[in-house]
């Protein structure tokens, strides 16, 4: 969009994202007075949907559509965005703010606005799993199971995450898998499986040092087991992973059958216990807005 151009932006709000009380009415409305923008905002019912999205934009017919909250809400928008030559945005809001991390977009609200509507465009894939877009990190096993425990609890942020983790760490058995990409097949036991568009979850924990958002590949990230220094590995260090606990290639597809039904989330969404997993990349399918390199 050319610098002068009066834009159309809807920013859709998930009140219930996070654990902070920040007015986004106020504060985006006072951030876009005097610009010459238009702003539009939708705050998100309980429950919602896609389709919800897409009557706004048809509404409104939008430049942009501004995700105001966490992993989960930018997941909504981009289900509605993604057959439309509309650029999609972020205003981190959620309890973890994972993509917003990868794409260095930051928590204070004033900044990620001045991104939102002056930041640079760069297609990013995403990956159709199963029947569901993934943008960030998908997976089975461990993670998904704490994701999991994690709803159920009170507390929410990294505290949260934490004690939903040591919980699961006693009751997680190894799951027996099947691992078909379009490079190879293996079989494995495991922990946890990642599909990993993104590089680091959004406890900032990096699970895939190798990931490109734009490259057309996923990474296939293989927990064999949960130990503290592959933890602290993917927290502090980012020294190459142990390969007799950690293994990661990269694939345009996949298919993940495991023996027994195991948990598994998208996007720290839980979604269920399941057998199969098939996966396939969606190269450059949505355009987001960045900070400027």
């Amino acid at each position: 969009m050319q610098t002068g151009t009066h834009l159309k932006l809807l920013f859709v709000i998930n009140p219930r994202a996070g654990n902070n009380n920040t007015d986004w009415d106020t504060v985006i409305r006072e951030h876009i007075a005097g610009t010459g923008h238009a702003a539009f905002l939708f705050t998100l019912p309980y429950p919602c949907h896609a389709n919800m999205v897409l009557e706004k934009i048809a509404e409104h017919q939008p430049n942009r559509v501004i995700a105001v909250g966490g992993d989960g809400t930018l997941k909504l928008v981009v289900e509605a965005v993604i057959d439309k030559n509309i650029l999609v945005g972020l205003i981190p809001g959620g309890s973890a703010n994972g993509m917003a991390r990868e794409l260095n977009i930051p928590v204070y609200a004033e900044k990620a606005l001045h991104i939102a509507v002056n930041g640079r465009h760069q297609k990013i894939d995403l990956i159709r799993v199963n029947d569901e877009l993934c943008i960030h990190l998908s997976d089975i096993g461990f993670n998904a199971f704490v994701v999991k425990t994690f709803e159920s609890f009170n507390a929410r942020g990294m505290w949260g995450y934490i004690k939903a983790a040591w919980k699961v760490a006693w009751r997680n058995p190894r799951m027996q898998v099947a691992i078909a990409s379009d490079t190879r097949f293996v079989q494995r036991d495991a922990a946890m499986i990642v599909l990993a568009n993104a590089t680091k979850y959004g406890t900032g924990a990096t699970i895939n040092p190798e990931g490109i958002l734009d490259d057309g590949l996923f990474e296939i990230v293989v927990i064999k087991k949960i130990a503290l220094s592959e933890i602290f590995k993917m927290m502090i260090s980012h020294k190459p992973y142990d390969p007799q606990k950690t293994e990661l290639f990269k694939t345009s597809g996949v298919q993940v059958q495991s023996k027994r039904k195991v948990h598994f989330q998208v996007d720290g969404e839980y979604l269920g216990k399941i057998h199969t997993i098939e996966a396939k990349i969606l190269p450059g399918a949505i355009t987001m807005i960045l900070p400027d390199e």
